[in-house]
């Protein structure tokens, strides 16, 4: 028979047991409970984004057409006396308000005067500007204009204009660039000057034809008046009666004149002295039919005749007034070339 075992050890280690566990389940007066936690928990907040914008492209400048003439300018080389006042007259396509454009005057090379205009509107979607300069000085003026871009509209040049000044009035004593312009816009209009910026005699006498031609007083003298009408696009020029008859002389009685013409173009125009009113010089339109070189017993020089013993021939005096016995006189200088131009068989036309 088995021994039931006992209960004395059994319970004497559950007695040792029991203050362990009581020690294990009941907090410590003197510990530190745990703080809370500090960590932050992750924010839901999205921040501002740190892209740069691509740079905003600047207006599109529009582009445009600057172009200028001269007003109040005669002639075909356009020219004006000193002092006279030059318009200047632009105009912009198209119009943008707001916009210069700035006008430059040279003297040569050298810039003499610069103004800024205001570009106001005109027609036709197109902007305008005007102003005035008046040289002193005499040679040549070029304007030029110009407009700087802007955001409204692209930079734009016109196309350069120039003006010969001549001075107001010239005379032996001029200077050479002087007399040099003036023999050009008399050579133009087929009047035969001397040597070039002289005031010669041969220049002198070209004075006096574009005198006789324009209805001037008969001398010498390159006034204002004179220079007044060279800068005028058609003053002083001869008019052909018989352009028919090619290669020929003119001899226009009423102004005293004498033109060398070859097909209708004026040649050379020359100061004469036809038949005083006792001997007239004979009207009609005939042919040259003998030349005899050199000086004759009656001091004709260089004879070209053109009907029974009527010529054109140099001579020592040679009035501004009809004079003659009959015959076309011309200065003994101009005698010899105007012999070698004329031909035989040329028509001589005469006229009152």
């Amino acid at each position: 028979m088995r021994r039931p075992l006992s209960l004395l050890p059994i319970a004497a280690l559950l007695a040792a047991a029991a203050p362990s566990v009581a020690a294990a389940d009941t907090p410590a007066s003197t510990s530190t409970p745990a703080p809370p936690s500090t960590v932050t928990p992750p924010s839901t907040v999205t921040p501002p984004s740190t892209v740069t914008p691509p740079p905003t492209e600047p207006p599109v400048a529009a582009p445009g057409r600057l172009r200028v003439r001269l007003q109040r300018v005669g002639g075909r080389n356009q020219t004006v006396l000193a002092g006279d006042r030059v318009r200047v007259r632009g105009i912009v396509k198209p119009y943008v308000a707001g916009q210069k454009v700035e006008v430059r005057f040279y003297r040569g090379a050298h810039r003499v005067r610069t103004r800024t205009v205001h570009v106001l509107r005109g027609k036709h979607r197109g902007g305008t500007f005007l102003l005035g300069y008046a040289p002193r000085f005499t040679g040549r003026l070029v304007v030029r204009a110009s407009h700087r871009s802007t955001q409204g509209q692209a930079s734009m040049a016109a196309k350069p204009k120039g003006v010969d000044v001549l001075p107001r009035s010239v005379s032996p004593g001029s200077s050479t660039a002087a007399v040099r312009m003036m023999q050009r816009r008399l050579s133009d209009r087929g009047y035969v000057v001397g040597a070039r910026g002289q005031y010669d005699e041969r220049t002198a006498r070209a004075v006096l034809a574009f005198r006789k031609v324009t209805g001037m007083a008969r001398t010498t003298s390159a006034t204002s008046d004179v220079m007044r009408r060279l800068v005028r696009r058609n003053a002083g020029t001869y008019k052909v009666r018989f352009p028919s008859h090619g290669h020929h002389v003119e001899a226009d009685l009423s102004l005293q004149v004498l033109a060398l013409i070859d097909h209708g173009k004026v040649q050379r125009i020359y100061p004469i002295s036809s038949g005083k009113p006792s001997t007239p010089t004979v009207l009609g339109s005939y042919r040259v039919y003998m030349k005899t070189p050199g000086t004759n017993a009656h001091g004709m020089v260089y004879s070209s005749f053109f009907i029974r013993g009527y010529a054109i021939h140099g001579y020592a005096e040679v009035p501004t007034f009809a004079a003659s016995h009959g015959c076309l006189r011309v200065p003994i200088p101009d005698a010899i070339p105007i012999y070698g131009w004329v031909n035989m068989g040329d028509w001589v036309d005469v006229y009152p």
